[in-house]
């Protein structure tokens, strides 16, 4: 499973339709933000607006706390912006901190720059110029304090490479992002909006720093890249700080309470955010299958045998029919 999210493959091989199925193959927020039924008309009838764009953009600045020495730019989805990377960001070496997000192995891989993939971000290579990290890391929620980031990023940017930090779950992480520490170095964070505010389906990513780069992004990037709506929704959840408070304690809560249900299964949870728990047992892949017979989806990795990830289930009655599901799978494997 390249990607957790899409229940092709799962409805393809377990049957069922998507109304029967509990996704827990995800890191999205299972409580979203309650998508404006007030919107104008125009947003769906005009081409989006400039000012919109930078409305936009702003709201982004204040909730991410986004310093005025970085630029911003927006995109749909920082799917689109993590493929770009390679093509905006200089020449020579690149080191990915691994294991991690899949798909920033595969954008510089299609570009013909393969990463030289490392456990541990404190021992680089001396010749690395481009040095890419998931921050708190997927799956396992590894988190490089801010301290660190910065010397990295300055040591990189005395040989003229970028430290590129993906922080596509850093909203539910207090004090994990680096943007508010940013001053002069070369460094480029990716912030995912689907994530957090459980709108994934509305795609909206943003790529902050370095203004030269930043730049170089946004000649990439189309016009009218992002529909009216998404533009208009993405401001308004931005802004709203009240849910966003509320929402992250309640995720805190939810996932407290899951970690206590996978362990009191047997599972050994050693990783995760508020967003998703990693654990493993001998037989990740058999647990898996069992559990998608009872249309439950969770996600496994064929680079660590011993994993399975679960998303939140968003809720107590959800959260019941794991825990069930989950004590009649282990009997099977």
């Amino acid at each position: 499973m390249e990607h957790g999210g899409d229940l092709t493959l799962a409805i393809e091989r377990f049957g069922g339709t998507h109304d029967d199925w509990l996704d827990l193959s995800t890191g999205i927020n299972p409580y979203s933000y309650p998508v404006p039924d007030d919107l104008p008309l125009s947003t769906w009838t005009s081409l989006p607006a400039r000012g919109a764009e930078e409305h936009l953009i702003a709201a982004a600045r204040q909730a991410y706390r986004i310093p005025d020495n970085l630029a911003v730019c927006a995109a749909p989805g920082t799917q689109v912006l993590l493929s770009l990377l390679p093509t905006i960001l200089p020449e020579g070496p690149v080191v990915l901190a691994s294991p991690t997000y899949t798909s920033h192995r595969d954008a510089w891989t299609r570009e013909s720059r393969a990463p030289i993939e490392v456990s541990s971000v404190y021992s680089l290579p001396a010749d690395a110029k481009i040095v890419v990290l998931v921050n708190p890391n997927n799956p396992d929620g590894r988190l490089i304090d801010v301290k660190s980031l910065i010397e990295i990023a300055r040591t990189l940017s005395a040989r003229g490479g970028y430290l590129v930090v993906d922080e596509a779950f850093a909203d539910v992480v207090p004090g994990a992002t680096l943007l508010p520490h940013i001053g002069t170095e070369n460094v480029v964070v990716l912030r995912s909006f689907g994530k957090f505010f459980g709108l994934a389906g509305v795609r909206i990513g943003f790529l902050a720093g370095e203004k030269t780069a930043i730049s170089r992004m946004s000649g990439l990037l189309d016009s009218w890249s992002l529909s009216g709506p998404a533009l208009e929704i993405g401001a308004r959840a931005l802004r709203d700080s009240t849910w966003q408070d509320r929402t992250t304690r309640l995720l805190i809560e939810d996932m407290a309470d899951l970690t206590v249900a996978l362990s009191e299964a047997g599972l050994s949870v050693f990783g995760g955010t508020p967003l998703y728990a990693l654990a493993g047992l001998r037989n990740p892949k058999g647990l898996h299958e069992a559990l998608a017979r009872r249309r439950i989806w969770t996600r496994i990795f064929d680079y660590a045998p011993t994993w399975i990830r679960f998303g939140l289930p968003g809720g107590p009655e959800n959260l019941k029919r794991l825990t069930d599901a989950l004590a009649e799978a282990l009997k099977e494997v």
